[in-house]
């Protein structure tokens, strides 16, 4: 079953193994030592995250180390690009709003 991209990142675990990735490749042995699980369960949630295409898996010797995939993750980038708009605009007026009050003291 190919697994949607907002479904594997729902997971607060999952998020903390993407940003682990977005630093440096990683075995997951590697992984599982940042967690208080067991490397199965740290090894079920890299599936979920190979499913979707948010990591890639390479060989290098005995070794497979997991790298994050970014094309991947500008699919939610994408998704949050109008939200991101929506929060600019209202920061902004804020802004305004609080430059006003304090010119009017």
């Amino acid at each position: 079953m190919r697994r949607d991209v907002f479904q594997a990142i729902a997971d607060p675990t999952r998020r903390a193994i993407l940003t682990l990735l977005a630093l440096q490749a990683m075995t997951p042995n590697a992984l599982a030592e940042h967690f208080n699980s067991s490397r199965q369960a740290v090894s079920k949630h890299v599936q979920v995250l190979n499913e979707c295409g948010l990591v890639q898996q390479k060989q290098s010797g005995r070794e497979i180390h997991y790298q994050l995939n970014t094309d991947k993750m500008k699919e939610v980038d994408a998704w949050l690009a109008p939200f991101r708009k929506l929060w600019e605009d209202r920061f902004n007026q804020l802004d305004d709003v609080l430059a006003n009050l304090k010119k009017n003291k």
